[in-house]
């Protein structure tokens, strides 16, 4: 009796294994992305499609010329929005009436106005103005005798400061207000308690803020400031219509050349999609890495 009920006992007690095993194999699936395996098979598709036919691989290839003024614009722009949002963020909370409310004004005007409309107007227009400032305070210094100060402004002149130095000008200005209001909420997230425990320490307000308050702060708005870099690599598109040779408007070159628009443009959509789907798993990476530390 005992040897013919011990087949029996066995395949009960793995009855219970593999419903378990098949229950973690469709929870697995279930929560599976499967839209990014979507959007990587679609991404090797057209890298393959691009590089195995002739018209898309010369265009690739003509296209990717732009590939560094792209990435340079973005890099730049960013690492000047970061400084600007920073700088804003902190007026946009600070006690002073008239820093908060300098702060809240330029938030609120560049976030009120498209970002197509600003870069021309920045570009085009605010830099000009700028530039033709400085050379007449220039002037007014030398007639003050005060050369060392005026000299080097009033040599200043529009046609000295290109459209990709002005791209990046209006990109970092735009981008700015939008990370202003990231770090105004990140700092804005960390208890009261932390800065009256900092002041209570001997620390001035400075010091609490850099030692204390925003360290957790700009941890806390890690991933959000990754997204906006994200975004700023499309956007960066924008500053094409300055005639910056970036991959979009290299690529509307070859479009407008050669007629290939399917193409050039084509070819150009894979460029972006790539380059956001990589930094977008950058910017998850790192933001599970910090959520296992937190």
């Amino acid at each position: 009796m005992s040897d013919r009920g011990g087949p029996l006992q066995e395949s009960a007690s793995f009855g219970p294994i593999v419903s378990s095993r098949r229950d973690r194999l469709s929870l697995a699936v279930a929560q599976a992305p499967l839209w990014l395996i979507a959007i990587f098979l679609l991404a090797i598709w057209a890298g393959y499609f691009i590089l195995t036919r002739q018209n898309f691989r010369q265009a690739f290839e003509f296209i990717l010329i732009g590939l560094s003024a792209t990435i340079s614009t973005t890099l730049w722009s960013y690492s000047m929005a970061l400084i600007l949002g920073l700088i804003a963020g902190l007026g946009r909370i600070s006690r002073n009436v008239i820093i908060k409310n300098l702060a809240t004004l330029y938030v609120e005007i560049i976030r009120g106005i498209p970002i197509l409309v600003l870069i021309f107007y920045i570009a085009l227009v605010a830099v000009p103005s700028v530039v033709d400032s400085l050379q007449a305070l220039g002037f007014w210094l030398i007639s003050r005798d005060i050369s060392f100060l005026g000299e080097p402004l009033s040599l200043l002149s529009n046609q000295a400061i290109s459209m990709n130095t002005r791209a990046v000008i209006a990109l970092s200005v735009t981008y700015g207000a939008f990370l202003a209001e990231i770090f105004r909420a990140g700092i804005q997230s960390i208890g009261r308690g932390q800065m009256e425990a900092a002041r209570s320490l001997g620390m001035s307000y400075g010091e609490a803020m850099r030692y204390i308050i925003l360290p957790q702060a700009i941890r806390n708005v890690l991933p959000a400031l990754g997204n906006d870099f994200v975004a700023m690599v499309k956007d960066s598109s924008l500053v094409s219509v300055l005639a910056v040779r970036d991959i979009t408007q290299v690529a509307r070159l070859y479009a407008g050349r050669t007629f290939r628009f399917r193409e050039a443009y084509t070819t150009l959509a894979v460029l972006y999609l790539t380059m956001t789907l990589v930094l977008s798993l950058i910017v998850r990476m790192i933001e599970r890495r910090y959520e296992r530390n937190g």
